[in-house]
């Protein structure tokens, strides 16, 4: 696993749904919203909670990766904070662990399981966390609640994990969460691409893809003074976007003249956008001056 996507390298807005008892939804939103209002600010996720009366509310965290792992630090703190006072009007002598529920789509559940449980067990094991994913899907829904319980520090580390596992996972069903490029330089690339999907979301482009879908071709046109960046220091960085895409990826040598180099893509549609996605991805961040990805 590349540690720099499990750190939120890759600058994508991803979004990340908690569902929680109405007391949980109280000690996050806080007296006057104040305690809610400190973690959009300090972390800078979108933080909205459902609307209604029901017992339990979706908590919807959207933002850039490392913002989110702010916002659910912030989270699994302010619970644990909840226990201790909790405790210090008890008897009881053991400390139970933070719980928070994740609302995930049933397709993506074997991805976080793996073969035979051992994704799963892999995540367990490296970052100390308990996670159980629930055989039956919430009610009227095609999602199912992921349950991670644990130290803080522990939970945020398996949050990050789930956070890669669902973006591998988009990247086979070729849905992706969006990079959020404003840059006139980049629009006409972007006239190019796909359009892209925030997780959680469906894509009325991508069916359902088969086994082996044919290999087809795409070509994009990208400015001289850009193609470092998608070089990386002696290929580095197109070696990884080939190895993470799957794809066939062709640089043309620079037409003599041309301020233009052009790149050619090839594999099989989910393959190539992603190869798109991240080609975009380093392109946003050399032009917007975010540093490397």
């Amino acid at each position: 696993m590349d540690p720099k996507v499990t750190e939120g390298g890759l600058n994508v807005t991803l979004t990340i749904r908690l569902l929680m008892h109405g007391k949980e939804v109280g000690s996050i939103i806080g007296k006057k919203g104040e305690t809610v209002k400190k973690m959009r600010e300090e972390s800078g996720a979108r933080i909205n909670i459902s609307e209604g009366n029901c017992p339990e509310r979706i908590v919807t965290i959207t933002g850039p990766t490392d913002a989110i792992f702010k916002a659910f630090a912030m989270i699994a703190f302010k619970f644990e904070e909840d226990i201790d006072n909790s405790m210090s009007n008890s008897t009881a002598t053991s400390k139970p662990p933070v719980t928070l529920r994740l609302v995930v789509p049933a397709s993506q559940c074997g991805s976080l399981i793996g073969k035979g449980g051992s994704k799963i067990k892999e995540i367990r094991e490296s970052t100390g966390a308990q996670v159980q994913v629930a055989g039956d899907m919430l009610p009227n829904s095609t999602e199912r609640a992921v349950t991670i319980s644990g130290m803080p520090d522990a939970i945020i580390q398996c949050v990050k994990q789930i956070c890669v596992v669902m973006l591998e996972a988009y990247a086979i069903q070729g849905q992706y969460a969006i990079p959020h490029p404003d840059l006139t330089k980049l629009h006409q690339l972007a006239m190019q691409h796909t359009p892209f999907t925030p997780l959680g979301q469906t894509t009325p482009g991508f069916p359902g893809l088969d086994a082996n879908p044919p290999a087809s071709t795409h070509e994009l046109t990208i400015p001289n003074d850009l193609i470092g960046c998608i070089i990386g220091r002696q290929g580095s960085k197109i070696n990884e976007i080939r190895q993470m895409s799957g794809a066939q990826i062709k640089i043309a040598n620079a037409a003599e003249g041309s301020t233009e180099r052009q790149i050619t893509i090839t594999g099989s549609p989910a393959n190539i956008s992603l190869a798109q996605y991240l080609i975009n991805a380093r392109l946003t961040s050399e032009v917007s001056g975010m540093g490397t990805l």
